[in-house]
């Protein structure tokens, strides 16, 4: 079974963006550089460091945990002094300034130098067969999208079970997780407020979560039943039945609406408005083309081989389900 991911130098991750850098604004733009951290928790600890509140920093997306990640972020009021901040595994370089946060989605893709391993001969033979090949991916939305249990944490929020969304939050251990605990022991029954104490972007990230989790369900039923390149409706409180003109994809999304037991006016959460999420449209279908850059022996897995490749996705598209789909049986290509 091939492996990705047994080292975070296995797996390169640099945002492609587009980004308009000037001389001026209150806005100063870095290139964050980090490892072993995802974006959040990474931004949480410049919060801290440069004692500045964290929605005061803007980025375009998430980049795993266990990797080596380069993404630009935007800090209101931040200096060029930021890039000189010791800290270990994550580094800044100041790129200039701008009028404009970045925000989410403000880029064009993501560039990846990604090894392979535990490779035996048939499968570096898989790899060479598909170089240079256009090969369609099921557009799913990747595990690191849901971690432990988002997914859990964010249906339970937009079911207004807000004390269920604690008690698997509180599952972890952290900072913020004890900051709950301590204010639950002096405002008990409070879960709102007890939420609240959890960054807004991390919050949103969970009913996010639970979005892509019906969107990865209804993909893999549909995929089963037929097979077009279409753009699939993400569900939130926008979303309307009879907008899906699909015959088996609207029975796909009436059953699972069905199963969930969800109305998708539930994503208007009036406890928390900032965490009111409105639905969209994704492709049910990216397109993967990477290219081989070394194949050699594998030093981490006896007997095997490894392989570096490198591939460049649209935004939000995720690597880790590309890389799965080539070691499938079935393949779909252009």
């Amino acid at each position: 079974m091939h492996k990705i991911k047994q080292l975070p130098e296995d797996f390169i991750v640099k945002e492609v963006s587009d980004i308009k850098i000037q001389n001026d604004g209150l806005y100063a733009y870095f290139l964050l550089k980090k490892i072993s951290y995802n974006t959040l928790d990474a931004l949480q600890i410049l919060s801290k460091k440069f004692k500045i509140p964290l929605k005061n920093i803007g980025f375009a997306g998430n980049k795993d945990r266990n990797a080596v990640t380069e993404q630009k972020i935007s800090i209101f009021m931040g200096n060029k002094n930021f890039q000189n901040v010791k800290l270990k595994n994550i580094r800044l370089k100041y790129l200039g300034n701008g009028k404009e946060p970045i925000s989410l989605g403000d880029l064009e893709g993501n560039e990846f130098e990604i090894t392979i391993r535990n490779l035996s001969n048939d499968g570096i033979k898989r790899i060479k067969s598909l170089e240079n090949k256009a090969i369609k991916i099921p557009n799913l939305f990747g595990p690191q999208r849901f971690s432990r249990n988002n997914h859990l944490v964010g249906k339970a929020i937009i079911k207004r079970n807000f004390k269920k969304a604690v008690k698997l939050i509180l599952k972890n251990d952290g900072i913020t997780e004890n900051k709950i605990k301590q204010y639950l022991k002096n405002n008990k029954n409070n879960y709102v407020e007890a939420l609240r104490l959890i960054p807004l972007k991390t919050r949103r990230l969970f009913v996010h979560s639970y979005q892509s989790f019906l969107f990865n369900n209804i993909i893999l039923q549909y995929l089963d039943s037929k097979l077009k390149n279409i753009k699939i409706p993400v569900i939130g409180f926008d979303f309307e039945l009879d907008s899906v003109k699909n015959t088996p994809l609207k029975n796909i999304f009436k059953k699972t609406i069905e199963k969930e037991k969800l109305n998708p006016r539930d994503f208007i959460i009036s406890q928390m408005p900032e965490l009111t999420s409105e639905g969209g449209f994704r492709d049910l279908f990216f397109d993967l083309k990477f290219k081989i850059i070394k194949i050699e022996n594998d030093e981490l897995n006896e007997n095997k081989q490894k392989t570096r490749i490198n591939f460049t996705l649209p935004k939000s598209c995720y690597a880790t389900v590309a890389l799965e789909f080539p070691f499938q049986q079935r393949q779909l290509r252009n």
